[in-house]
């Protein structure tokens, strides 16, 4: 068990913050599979303090969506601590900063990953928020450095957010320099874990299950933040759990992840609308069959999908020797388009 202020969590596994990824539909799926502590998508702060009509919909939740965390990113000290004021009225459980985020708009405004070069800032915006902030822990999530690989703009940060009375730091083992490229560095975890007391959790590559742990073994992280190894994977987070055992994980058959993914779209489309769900549900298939054989031809059709009824016919037909031959009324599309594709 970790403890994180008055939340006690039972698995040392939670999912990372993640933009147009960690909606309703994912956190629901993912639940379902194993995963404990889920986080919202990451919010701006300063359009949380203006109640932008855009971002409140980032914050919506459903019965049983617990425990729920929120990430807020931004670089006034003043909107972080309204905002993370307004986070905790909103019964969220746990809020997290964002000093890692690599995106140039963010960084451009001097927020993100952009805040480790910044540690006088970083210790006004931490202090903000602890004064603002009366019940639920604060966490803080950041990258391992700006463009110093050492990790020590990371440990710098990390002593801060002790000091400041943060309960956890969460380290992904990559520069802002490098963003999602090249391998990550679990030793600059492992010099974060040694220069703070309170708990550490490490991200970056973790894809299978036996990645966590020896991510575990070799930084002595307390924890595990699952960031892009979820995406079409919700059975990663109790696959990381069996192994932390001593158990072999159980890996989902074809068919299992095809009904998987066929409840998340629907969920999509239900939570997001049709329009946004189609959009969405193409990416998400592409996530839950990537690396399968065959795949290419699958997807080309998927992205060219209108509706989501063609999205669950394309699925429902595919299979790991091709795409197999599709639903009458998929077939009737496919003659169609040929005939308009030799006629141009």
């Amino acid at each position: 068990m970790i403890q994180l202020g008055q939340l006690t969590l039972k698995t040392p596994v939670f999912q990372s913050p993640m933009a147009d990824c960690t909606n309703i539909a994912f956190r629901r799926i993912a639940r379902k599979l194993g995963l404990e502590l889920a986080f919202t998508e990451m919010i701006s702060a300063e359009a949380l303090a203006r109640q932008n009509k855009q971002t409140l919909p980032l914050l919506r939740r459903t019965r049983g969506d617990k425990p729920l965390g929120a990430q807020l990113v931004g670089h006034n000290p003043v909107s972080m601590g309204k905002a993370a004021a307004m986070i905790e009225s909103l019964g969220f459980d746990v809020l997290d900063l964002n000093l890692g985020c690599p995106v140039r708009k963010v960084t451009s405004l001097g927020a993100g990953s952009a805040l480790l070069q910044q540690p006088d800032l970083a210790d006004k915006i931490f202090r903000s928020v602890m004064e603002n902030v009366k019940k639920i822990p604060v966490t803080v999530k950041m990258r391992s450095g700006f463009t110093d690989p050492s990790g020590n703009e990371a440990v710098r940060i990390a002593r801060i957010a002790e000091e400041h009375g943060l309960s956890a730091v969460t380290i992904h083992g990559r520069t802002r320099a490098q963003g999602y490229a090249g391998k990550a560095d679990w030793n600059a975890i492992r010099l974060v874990k040694r220069s703070v007391t309170i708990p550490v959790f490490g991200n970056g590559d973790i894809f299978i299950p036996e990645d966590a742990k020896r991510m575990m073994e070799l930084s002595g992280c307390d924890g595990i933040a699952v960031g892009r190894g979820a995406l079409g994977n919700p059975w990663l987070y109790a696959g990381i759990r069996s192994v932390l055992a001593g158990h072999k994980p159980t890996e989902p058959s074809f068919e299992e992840k095809k009904k998987v993914l066929l409840e998340h779209i629907r969920l999509e489309a239900q939570y997001e609308g049709v329009k946004k769900g189609v959009l969405h549900s193409r990416k998400i298939a592409a996530w839950y069959f990537k690396g399968c054989p065959h795949v290419a031809p699958f997807r080309d059709r998927i992205n060219h999908a209108a509706t989501l009824k063609e999205i669950t016919s394309w699925i429902e037909d595919f299979n790991r020797e091709g795409t197999a031959r599709p639903s009458r009324y998929m077939w009737r599309r496919t003659q169609s388009e040929e005939r308009s594709a030799e006629e141009q």
